[in-house]
């Protein structure tokens, strides 16, 4: 990614820690859309300081379309989206509130949308992209009480799925991971430790992003990749 330009958002979360890096390794030079300060404060304690000054913050609610529209035009080219913004909940069927499920869509799904519109019309200005979205392993094994999130995952890869078949015969590509539970310190105070062993590394997962937002995954289109560690 030695040059390119990469739109990451949720670059400063749990997962975003170790994609960030990754890509920071790999020459990436990066726009990270935040809303918390604080977790951008948290970021830049973790690299060096010719890392950060690759990274340009922005502020913005991805969940507004002006507003996504604006930072990508502003960004001139996005050769690489790498959108990791997301949310779990879990609640079972019957007790689950409408206005729950919608914010559930709207943070898994509906922001993805936006992102992937506007940057793929970037990437067909210019003839290149590379879309990389996550799901989970709940978009294609979804369990109890997780319908929301298991459905606006699965949304999330038939879009990207969708959008691989639209850029067939140019060299754009659009792929999807899923994993299972990420060892983030998030995941860990809500679900204990007894078995985050055997959890995904953000770090492992990243590597598995950033192979399909690199050029060497030109021939990689539409695929839904599983990375569920040893659960």
């Amino acid at each position: 990614m030695k040059g390119k330009q990469v739109l990451l958002t949720g670059g400063t979360g749990g997962l975003g820690m170790g994609v960030t890096a990754t890509v920071l390794a790999q020459g990436g030079e990066v726009t990270i859309p935040y809303h918390n300060e604080k977790e951008v404060e948290r970021l830049k304690g973790k690299l060096a300081a010719a890392e950060f000054e690759r990274i340009r913050f922005v502020a913005a609610n991805l969940s507004d379309e002006s507003v996504v529209e604006q930072l990508i035009n502003d960004m001139g080219r996005v050769d690489v989206l790498i959108h990791l913004v997301g949310g779990f909940a879990m609640g079972k069927t019957h007790e689950y509130s409408f206005a729950d499920w919608r914010r559930d869509f709207d943070l898994n799904l509906n922001t993805t949308f936006l992102v992937c519109k506007h940057s793929l019309g970037k990437m067909l200005q210019h003839g290149y992209g590379r879309i990389v979205t996550v799901g989970s392993r709940g978009a294609v094994e979804p369990a109890g009480q997780l319908a929301a999130y298991c459905a606006s995952k699965a949304g999330v890869v038939a879009l990207t799925k969708a959008i691989a078949d639209e850029t067939k015969g140019t060299n754009i590509t659009a792929n999807v991971v899923l994993p299972s539970i990420i060892d983030t310190p998030a995941n860990r105070e809500a679900m204990g430790t007894q078995d985050a062993d055997k959890w995904v590394k953000p770090e492992s997962l990243a590597q598995v992003i950033c192979f399909l937002a690199s050029e060497a995954a030109k021939d990689v289109r539409g695929a839904a990749v599983p990375v569920y560690g040893s659960i």
